[in-house]
């Protein structure tokens, strides 16, 4: 059995790959984001994954790694990160609130044994609700959504500011995109359901 690592600190990207009840640990990632706005989203979420899985190559030489990132892009086609403070995270809510924006969620598995890789991404569209500045306020208190992309957790109170979602896969809205990561690790020789007998 492949040891497989998650490149992650997020509680919630941990408790997604729960659900494939294949044993994991979780490790943070030796590696600094850096959101570029000039860069196209689907490109960057796939380098950010990336780089996060390959951070823990030294510390895991023969695992496998599994990196995951995203960014979520506005009405002006601008990609925009985790806000970092509460009056960030009001402002983007009030820019978002009326209206339908992308998230993207890169995807990377990375087999340390030899280096070789895969990378993906996801979409996910979310609508806002109309929603009043005291409203924004007494979400973000609530919850304070400083270190999510889109300033909204959709795992709790941030349902409550939906009109509207679309997507493949909703756990890539969350974090980590599983429909693509059980391909990928299939592609790897780990397969969740195990395989057929033929």
């Amino acid at each position: 059995m492949r040891q497989l690592i998650l490149a992650s600190t997020s509680p919630y990207r941990e408790q997604l790959l729960k659900q494939l009840r294949y044993p994991f640990t979780t490790a943070a990632p030796c590696y600094e984001e850096r959101i570029d706005p000039t860069v196209a989203p689907e490109l960057l979420v796939r380098h950010l994954a990336l780089g996060k899985a390959q951070s823990l190559r030294d510390k895991f030489p023969d695992a496998l790694v599994i990196g995951s990132d995203q960014v979520f892009v506005d009405q002006r086609g601008r990609a925009l990160g985790k806000p970092g403070s509460i009056a960030a995270a009001e402002a983007q809510l009030r820019q978002m609130a009326g209206r339908t924006h992308t998230f993207f969620t890169g995807l990377a598995l990375v087999d340390n044994r030899d280096g070789s890789h895969q990378c993906d991404f996801s979409t996910f569209s979310v609508s806002l609700r109309e929603l009043s500045d005291q409203q924004i306020a007494n979400y973000v208190r609530r919850e304070s959504p400083v270190h999510c992309a889109g300033s909204f957790m959709i795992e709790g109170l941030g349902i409550a500011l939906m009109e509207k979602m679309e997507g493949d896969d909703y756990t890539s809205l969350i974090g980590l995109p599983l429909i693509k990561l059980v391909t990928m690790l299939d592609q790897f020789g780990v397969h969740i359901l195990g395989e057929d007998e033929r």
